[in-house]
């Protein structure tokens, strides 16, 4: 079985390269999805991101969130906001506290939707960790 390209990358969010240089950030071979040394920092990365999305842009609900991370121009929004929702036990419109047990539960469902398997929650945890090293 081929492993998904997220996965390949340590990138379980699947970033877009951009000018933004996260910690962890490895030069890898993808032309358009950033690379991390290991997952963990892959999933730090996805913190740091949503965590502007949250304080920066207000996307405060699990549904503002992927409405922001994967529009509708480029995703199947609905099935993306409905799965996230489901897999994390998180209504799409309840309002969100950014706090660790919320943010992993969002982040990993994330993953999954990514990906197609079930995130690894010890690196999870760790890419919470290493975001409130900052």
């Amino acid at each position: 079985m081929a492993i998904s390209r997220g996965l390949r990358n340590n990138n379980p969010l699947n970033i877009r390269k951009s000018s933004t240089k996260f910690v962890g950030e490895t030069n890898g071979n993808d032309v358009s999805f950033k690379t991390f040394k290991t997952m963990a920092y892959g999933y730090r990365a996805a913190f740091v991101i949503l965590r502007t999305y949250f304080k920066k842009y207000g996307c405060n609900t699990v549904g503002k969130i992927i409405k922001r991370w994967a529009p509708p121009t480029e995703n199947n929004t609905t099935n993306y906001i409905a799965t996230v929702s489901r897999r994390s036990k998180i209504p799409s419109g309840r309002k969100l506290s950014f706090s660790m047990g919320e943010m992993t539960a969002i982040v990993a469902a994330m993953s999954y939707v990514e990906n197609g398997e079930v995130a690894d929650e010890k690196a999870v945890a760790q890419g919470w960790d290493l975001m409130n090293k900052e």
